[in-house]
């Protein structure tokens, strides 16, 4: 399985919206409609090299001050007839 590991900066959001969201039940933020804006995309064939990544992506100050985040996407689906597990050593 490959994976896309992205950093993004973090939308703000007003007050008053997370009192709207939160009070009709709805999302907040809809990564499908509008994503955060990306300021660094990477890929991986295995999910141990993309957890790595991650990991190295996460040191990056404004990551660690919470003004950006890491995501760690899978792009491409597992063989159906097999569950995608992680094997343990």
């Amino acid at each position: 399985m490959r994976f896309l590991i992205v950093r993004t900066d973090i939308r703000t959001a007003a007050d008053i919206d997370i009192a709207a969201a939160w009070a009709g039940g709805g999302l907040l933020r809809d990564e499908t409609t509008t994503p955060e804006p990306r300021r660094q995309v990477v890929h991986a064939d295995d999910r141990e090299a993309a957890l790595l990544l991650a990991r190295a992506l996460a040191t990056v100050g404004a990551v660690r001050s919470g003004r950006q985040r890491v995501k760690v996407l899978p792009i491409s689906d597992p063989d159906p007839g097999r569950p995608y597990r992680r094997d343990r050593a």
